[in-house]
């Protein structure tokens, strides 16, 4: 049986495919989350005003890989400490975020968060919310560093 996960690290064509190269993820979706437009665009989740992050939900295999080391990618990825920003994409819309789909993502979540700021000189941005409806984005914008071979400032790989 699968799960799903929901997390925001800026742009989402790259935290996409770093999360789609883990064993154990069958299927990465970039969308919209957290916002309070209806059946949002990109064009108006780039204007800043509908509430929207971008993001990516992700179906795992729990067996092969867990929720936690999921959370451990998430964190490498990107900067935790950058409010509202990635690299050079600034505005809400490119916020840190974790949307847990259940009190124990919500624990899971809340835990990693501490042990993260733990490990951090700087505060840690991140945004814990529950998961609010998702919006799959156009068609053009799924898996967008496969068939362009371009990315976003997050890298492809989860070693790093």
């Amino acid at each position: 049986m699968s799960e799903s996960a929901i997390f925001a690290a800026g742009c989402f064509w790259g935290v996409e495919a770093a999360f789609r190269q883990v064993p154990g993820v069958l299927d990465v979706v970039v969308g919209y989350t957290g916002g309070h437009t209806e059946n949002p665009t990109y064009e108006q989740v780039c204007s800043d005003r509908t509430g929207h992050a971008e993001a990516v939900l992700v179906t795992f295999d729990p067996a092969v890989v867990s929720y936690d080391h999921l959370l451990e990618v998430f964190w490498k990825m990107h900067d935790p400490t950058q409010m509202n920003r990635q690299g050079p994409d600034v505005g809400t819309q490119y916020r840190s975020a974790i949307f847990y789909r259940s009190p124990e993502q919500e624990a899971a979540a809340r835990a990693s968060l501490e042990r993260e700021q733990r490990r951090s000189a700087k505060p840690i941005a991140t945004q814990l919310a529950p998961a609010a409806r998702f919006w799959p984005a156009e068609a053009y914008h799924q898996r967008y560093f496969e068939r362009h071979n371009v990315a976003c400032h997050v890298p492809v790989n989860e070693g790093r």
